[in-house]
């Protein structure tokens, strides 16, 4: 089904009526399937923070509210897995985006409940896909180009019609510094990175705890009580891993922190008094010198 068959005429309530264009903007996509308001609201999710790391093997998780996981790997099953791993429950009807073309071993891995996004599949991956009927959506569009095609924010509000430029921030290395007495490994700069760039693409306030190139919790639009709820969650898998944070943290969340044994926080920017107490608790910090807040 291309782009200009794709009907949507229900919002997110049966009782809204809903409508779908096309612009020039749209990417080059086929589904298998009409797609619903929901639906079409978490691909694009998944395709916001897939263009991140589309040059290498990613999977992500996610759902109209947000990302629900996300993963990099050596191979395809193995992030998909960790994406499984980190948040299991949400996995059974979210959408999957994967950044390279999919085979047959990975769309066994799924539900009929889940809709799958990828740049291409193998024959017998879409063979799968359709006895089981499993909805599927192809990116013809070059990943590598995704980001061509994001256009202004607009919402409507009763005040009147707020439009502004997609987020195309990336980290700078004039920019993003070690400010800690404890300087990170390569590993942890790594999932540092990772985890902002996770961050990037979730509601504000967003919290991000990654190792190992996958995340292990992400809380978001929570405020004050993401990073307790995102180590909560975490819980033993907290233990020398990665905290992203798209504003900068307060005293507390620092303390919350070290309750968790994070071994780096990654932050846009820090006071006397948090960089203080994290080298206290020995933990490393890195600022980038930008804030990510999405709303």
């Amino acid at each position: 089904m291309k782009v200009n068959d794709i009907k949507v005429s229900v919002g997110v309530n049966n009782f809204q009526n809903a409508c779908f264009e096309e612009n020039d903007r749209t990417i080059d996509y086929e589904s298998s399937r009409n797609l619903s308001y929901s639906e079409i609201i978490s691909i694009t999710h998944g395709l916001n923070v897939i263009s991140e790391f589309y040059d290498v093997i990613s999977v992500a998780s996610t759902n109209a509210i947000g990302i629900c996981a996300v993963s990099l790997g050596k191979m395809q099953e193995e992030a998909l897995m960790s994406v499984i791993d980190s948040n299991p429950i949400d996995f059974l009807s979210s959408t999957i985006t994967l950044s390279k073309e999919v085979d047959s071993e990975i769309v066994k891995m799924l539900k009929n409940t889940n809709l799958v996004v990828a740049p291409n599949f193998t024959k017998n991956a879409l063979e799968y896909l359709n006895t089981h009927e499993i909805g599927y959506v192809t990116i013809k569009t070059p990943m590598k180009d995704y980001k061509k095609y994001l256009s202004n924010e607009i919402k409507e509000t009763p005040l009147g019609t707020l439009t502004q430029a997609p987020n195309l921030s990336d980290l700078n290395k004039d920019s993003f510094k070690v400010v800690s007495k404890v300087k990170p490994t390569v590993e942890q700069i790594e999932d540092a990175v990772f985890a902002w760039k996770v961050a990037k693409h979730t509601l504000s306030q967003a919290i991000v705890i990654a190792k190992d190139l996958k995340t292990n919790a992400i809380a978001q639009g929570l405020h004050s009580a993401s990073v307790e709820y995102a180590l909560d969650y975490s819980c033993e898998r907290s233990k020398d891993a990665i905290l992203a944070s798209d504003l900068p943290l307060t005293l507390h969340d620092v303390n919350v922190a070290a309750q968790g044994r994070v071994g780096l926080i990654i932050v846009p920017s820090v006071t006397r008094e948090i960089l203080s107490a994290a080298d206290k608790f020995n933990i490393s910090v890195i600022t980038t010198g930008f804030t990510n807040a999405l709303f």
